[in-house]
This record gives C-alpha cells, structure tokens and sequence, in this order.
C-alpha cells in the first residue's frame, strides 16, 4: 500500500512540475522570445502587459511582417509598440504587443 501511495505521490509532483513549465526558456542570447508566431495573431491583439522587446527588435520584427517605411516607433504605457508605416503601398498604423501580435489600422 506505501508503494501505491508513494508512486501516485510522484505522479502527482512530477504532473505539476510539467504544468508549471509554460513560460518560455530564454533563447542562447538570453532573450525570452515572444508568443506569436509570425504568421499568427492573437484575435484579441494587441494585448496589454509588459513589453520585453527592445526598439531594435520591434522595428525588425515590424519589418519581417512586411511592414515598410517604419517610423515614429514609441512604447506606450501599455506595453504596446505602435508606429506608423506602409504595408501593400498603403499608410498604416501598426501596433506590436508583448505575445509578438502585429496589428495594422
């Protein structure tokens, strides 16, 4: 019976240990990278929170989405890059949040 009891013990810990592994590691640069991927977007974006990409990172993400002509790139307080620039020959507003979503207005 100790047996039973002990192996459903380290089932359990060994289950929380792997939920509790959602965040992802930091890449050899040390930088966390962000949600999205570069094809997707959350449908809620952009998304509130705490933005770790830096200026540089932004803008070449902006850039790898298709966007041209980046300019006036500020971080808001809500942790939302926005900028404005040229996508398909047409003059936009874009917003990049911290999940890595790229929205255009």
């Amino acid at each position: 019976m100790k047996k039973i009891a002990f192996a459903a013990t380290i089932l359990c810990a060994s289950t929380v240990a792997a939920l509790a592994q959602t965040t992802p590691a930091p890449s050899a640069d040390g930088n966390i990278p962000v949600v999205a991927a570069p094809d997707t977007n959350n449908p809620t974006a952009p998304v509130e929170g705490t933005n770790s990409l830096t200026e540089a990172q932004a803008k070449d993400r902006i850039a790898e989405a298709g966007y041209a002509d980046v300019k006036n790139l500020k971080l808001d307080d809500k942790g939302i890059w926005m900028a404005s620039g040229m996508k398909d020959g047409k003059a936009v507003s874009i917003a990049l949040d911290y999940q890595g979503n790229i929205v255009a207005r």
